[in-house]
């Protein structure tokens, strides 16, 4: 009985769990391309800087982080210090603002597409630069992806969902969230650095250091010069409040998916909260397609199916490699 109760209680976190990441990221996507592409009050003014959603979320995520910490380490911190993190820092500035920037050019569905090819910089730089040879089914799962994508990306979109952007250029749309990719890359690689250097280091000091970073680079490149865009972005939100409260709920989405993102992967493992967030990427384009009213083409399903069956097959494949791992634990 005692078993079948704690199978029980893991059966309802993991589902408290799918359903926090899904709920705080597909509403927060909805709300990065509200802002992204509305117009707002009387003037029909799109909101164009939005490199200020990443200032905004850097400041929320610092303050929810430090909260975190306070609540659940007494205070104590035995992790990597927070200058640790600069280097970090600068990349995953520059990576998420080119990423959200990509909104002007490209529709949020084809974003998330590009952005769910982090896979294809990974093989590549692995193999060119340091020599590392790849399964066959790892190559089937990246060309799988990279079909995808470029068949989204040259399939020609509906003219409702061109009216929207502010400023409609694949070729740049696309180069930058695969710039997003390439520094993301960096980002991760870095924060391996410091945790395999600083052991004790958590997942909220983690999030307190490359969010302090983040606001301090943030708040220059904003607010560095009087002609700086920062300025322009404050008086907008001021003239018109309905974009200044979707972009706070935007912060907030992000600090509470961060939340079940660390739980997931504390109680379940880091395969499990891919999986998770992998299906919330194609709820999100369907969502988008649904009811932002971005309309897409049979070929553009196509392109869809063809990224998340790549993506499905990694897990698979990771899965599979766990399990082997797993055995051979037990065996010895």
């Amino acid at each position: 009985m005692e078993s079948h109760g704690a199978g029980l209680h893991r059966v309802f976190l993991l589902a408290f769990c799918v359903a926090g990441i899904w709920c705080a990221y597909i509403y927060q996507g909805v709300l990065q391309e509200t802002v992204s592409t509305k117009r707002f009050g009387p003037d029909k003014k799109r909101f164009e800087h939005l490199a200020f959603l990443n200032l905004a979320q850097n400041l929320v995520c610092l303050i929810w982080s430090f909260i975190m910490i306070k609540i659940w380490s007494n205070g104590k911190r035995d992790g990597a210090p927070w200058w640790t993190f600069w280097s970090a820092g600068v990349t995953n500035t520059i990576g998420p603002a080119m990423g959200i920037e990509a909104l002007k050019y490209i529709s949020y569905p084809g974003q998330v597409l590009a952005k769910s090819s982090k896979m294809i910089p990974v093989m590549l730089m692995g193999t060119l630069v340091y020599g590392i040879r790849y399964t066959f089914p790892e190559y089937v799962c990246t060309l799988l992806v990279a079909g995808g994508v470029s068949m989204f990306a040259l399939s020609k979109p509906s003219s409702k969902s061109i009216s929207k952007l502010a400023h409609p250029n694949p070729g740049l749309g696309y180069g930058l969230c695969f710039l997003n990719l390439a520094f993301d890359g960096f980002t991760n690689a870095t924060q391996d650095s410091i945790t395999a250097r600083y052991p004790k280091t958590t997942a909220w000091d983690i999030m307190l250091g490359m969010n302090l970073w983040g606001t301090i680079y943030n708040v220059i490149f904003m607010f560095g010069w009087p002609q700086a865009s920062g300025y322009e972005a404050v008086k907008f939100c001021q003239q018109h409040p309905e974009v200044a409260w979707d972009i706070l709920l935007y912060c907030l989405c992000g600090a509470v998916g961060q939340n079940f993102i660390f739980l997931t992967i504390s109680r379940f493992g880091s395969l499990t909260n891919t999986t998770i967030t992998t299906t919330r990427k194609f709820v999100s384009i369907v969502v988008s397609s649904v009811l932002s009213g971005n309309p897409m083409s049979t070929k553009q399903w196509g392109s869809v199916i063809m990224v998340f069956s790549g993506l499905a097959y990694q897990i698979y494949l990771k899965w599979r490699k766990l399990q082997r791992m797993q055995k051979k634990k037990k065996s010895m």
